[in-house]
């Protein structure tokens, strides 16, 4: 097997042995970066020579016997719009195109405490506003399994890299199924922690009371290990909570005997691809022969979750987005004789067609005289979507849904219909609404190759159950014997 080939746990378990050395592990990536991003195209901005030095110098400490983290000399992707000093974070956008970061999000120094070695940023849906990384204004990222078709978004790089094995792991923001939907239709493990588990500090914001860092990985293993990496309070963010440490990878056993999975009949239903269906009954169906008691149950929320993200994640939107004004930092344009000019000028020249198209209903929802229709009511829905899933959890462990209705589409096929695309996301954005955990597991693949991903939903801090069902799953089904094909056409 090449280096890049294993898991971050088996490479790991290799170092520890002597068996590689940090920079044989980051050349390898490098290597197959070179040989496969001109046709997946997941990274914006590549950090080779910073990568290279910090691996050598790991190595000259490990080998000194210095004391070094468990993870140093690890690689890792970013999603671009996660801060790290002096580097480049664009969120996909020409209107922070040659923003220089000058501080760390807190999830970067969390890993650089470990030492883990950032490869690059990966591209996204202009400020993670997308399903598919088509609008990214760069350019658009392809599905490693086949290249004509979208990886989802908006970490759509993110989840590419993995899967192209261009990246042993992942860092991915979810607002509304950023992380899940790209993993399932890249056949990699995307987490979307419970709201507040990992701090949103130096995190460019989208919706602020929706967005979550998470993971995306090979395997739940590595999902796990950097979730124990990345979580944990943080008095910089607000709405960060205090739980104490915990270890995530203890709750990686293989056994489900006793646990109660609820099986929504709405996912599973009308709008949903007959195959996506049927791999979703087939996982039910593997559940209950490990010894999980599996039920039908009800969980009617998907017209009213999708309005009522769109109305809180676009009013969050336009209020988030106010700061990229041409004055502060960020695009200015050249074309103004005045104040009013910048400000015109350099917005509509700086966002993109779908970042317009949010802010503008974003601040329609918040005028007055709509405030009280739009977005008081929407936040009224976003209680009983709370309350639906809290009466559900009363009664089973977790929830068994499809991650996408689809698997993945072709690029272009859903560019010019903004709601068709927005619908993409119906099985994940409710819970992002409630703030719930949800992870992607990819399960099998349709009649054309591409990947079929699930998802397992349980109340708010309850991750383990998540990891426990999830690693059960993966043990005893054979999944990552699948890899991409890379077949199809370029831009």
């Amino acid at each position: 097997m090449k280096l890049y080939e294993y898991t971050v746990h088996e490479l790991v378990e290799k170092m520890e042995k002597g068996e590689v050395t940090s920079e044989e592990i980051i050349r390898s990536y490098f290597d197959r970066i070179k040989e496969k991003d001109g046709d997946v195209k997941a990274y914006i901005s590549i950090l080779e020579e910073d990568a290279i030095n910090k691996a050598k110098k790991i190595d000259e400490d490990r080998k000194a016997g210095k004391k070094v983290g468990k993870f140093a000399g690890i690689p890792i992707g970013i999603k671009d719009n996660m801060c790290i000093t002096g580097t480049k974070t664009t969120c996909g956008s020409k209107m922070l195109e040659n923003f220089v970061s000058p501080y760390d999000a807190s999830v970067i120094e969390r890993l650089n405490k470990e030492e883990l070695v950032c490869l690059g940023k990966l591209n996204m849906d202009e400020f993670a506003m997308g399903s598919s990384t088509e609008h990214s204004a760069f350019f658009k990222t392809h599905n490693p399994w086949d290249l004509d078709k979208v990886p989802g978004g908006s970490s759509g790089g993110s989840a590419a890299a993995v899967a192209a094995e261009m990246a042993p792991w992942t860092l991915g923001s979810d607002t509304g199924g950023s992380i899940r939907q790209p993993a399932s239709l890249c056949g990699v493990v995307g987490l979307k922690p419970t709201y507040g588990l990992v701090s949103r500090y130096g995190l460019v914001a989208f919706a602020s009371s929706l967005d979550q860092i998470g993971p995306l990985t090979k395997d739940v293993t590595d999902s796990a290990m950097l979730l124990n990496l990345i979580a944990g309070h943080d008095e910089k963010d607000s709405t960060s909570m205090d739980l104490g440490e915990k270890d995530y990878t203890k709750f990686l056993v293989n056994d489900v005997k006793g646990m109660k999975i609820g099986l929504p009949k709405e996912y599973i239903g009308e709008g949903v691809n007959s195959e996506v269906r049927e791999a979703i009954l087939e996982v039910a169906k593997k559940y209950e022969e490990m010894g999980a008691t599996v039920e039908e149950c009800s969980l009617d929320l998907g017209n009213k979750a999708i309005s009522t993200y769109y109305i809180i994640a676009c009013a969050e939107a336009s209020s988030n987005l106010g700061r990229f004004d041409g004055i502060r930092y960020g695009y200015r344009s050249e074309k103004f004789d005045n104040l009013k000019d910048i400000y015109k000028n350099s917005r509509s020249e700086g966002f993109g067609e779908e970042v317009k198209r949010r802010i503008i209903l974003g601040t329609y929802v918040l005028s007055s005289g709509y405030y009280d229709a739009y977005y008081k009511k929407a936040q009224k829905v976003r209680t009983v979507v709370k309350e639906t899933y809290n009466k559900l959890f009363e009664k089973y462990d977790l929830l068994l849904t499809p991650t996408s209705p689809t698997t993945a589409f072709k690029i272009g096929e859903k560019a010019s219909n903004p709601v068709e695309m927005y619908l993409a996301d119906i099985c994940t954005v409710p819970v992002n609404v409630a703030g719930l955990p949800g992870m992607s597991i990819p399960c099998s693949l349709d009649k054309n190759g591409m990947p079929i991903g699930f998802q397992l939903i349980a109340k708010s801090f309850n991750e383990e159950a998540i990891f426990r069902a999830a690693y059960t799953y993966e043990q005893n089904t054979n999944f990552r014997e699948n890899k991409p094909s890379f077949k199809g056409g370029k831009d």
